[in-house]
């Protein structure tokens, strides 16, 4: 049972699917960040309900400032799309920019996105990896699933790989908070053995011992 719910769980992240909505005040900017490993492919959906006069600008880009994805004064009350592969580990950023003129009198404006990274993102219906490859609907159905358990086997290997460089950062930072110790211990020893030399050959100066 527990090994079951381990691996419905790395399907989950495997097949991470997003979607959210919210409502963007006019001449502000929202951005969502996210974590995303290299050689992923993520595709996205947005739609923002129309206001008049109002415009709204969509840019995708990573922490280096590499824009994946743009479109300035999208298409209001219609579905958009984006789609980027990702080359490394990185955070990548989507971003909508809500822009009114200093005339007009702004409105706020609802703003969905669906997002959906690895295998979600893969299309396996319609004109698809399927039709491409000329395979049987069962056949289709086999490849999503080795799709899913090569993606799975994946995590497992940057868990493991994730998991050696914690346990090698935290033996060595035990090796030198030993050290440090150890230098401590024996600058607080020397100190004590020239204290106590000092006090005696002050003590003998005043006469106050033999």
């Amino acid at each position: 049972m527990n090994l079951q719910l381990c691996i419905l769980g790395f399907v989950l992240l495997v097949s991470q699917a997003q979607c959210i909505m919210w409502y963007m005040e006019p001449n502000t900017q929202k951005c969502l960040k996210e974590e995303i490993q290299g050689n992923v492919l993520v595709n996205g959906e947005y739609e923002v309900s129309e206001v008049p006069g109002q415009k709204i600008n969509f840019l995708t880009r990573d922490s280096k400032g590499h824009i994946l994805a743009q479109k300035d004064d999208i298409q209001q009350g219609k579905l958009s799309k984006f789609s980027f592969v990702t080359e490394t580990y990185d955070t990548f950023e989507i971003c909508f920019t809500s822009h009114v003129s200093p005339h007009e009198r702004g409105m706020r404006q609802e703003v969905s996105l669906n997002v959906k990274k690895g295998i979600e993102a893969k299309s396996y219906e319609g004109v698809s990896i399927g039709e491409a490859a000329k395979l049987k609907p069962i056949e289709v159905e086999l490849k999503r699933l080795e799709d899913l358990s090569e993606a799975i086997v994946q995590d497992f290997a940057r868990m493991r790989k994730n998991e050696e460089e914690m346990r090698d950062t935290n033996e060595a930072t035990n090796s030198r908070v030993l050290y440090f110790s150890i230098f401590s211990m024996l600058c607080l020893l020397s100190l004590a053995t020239w204290q106590v030399f000092y006090l005696r050959r002050f003590f003998r100066a005043k006469k106050l011992i033999e």
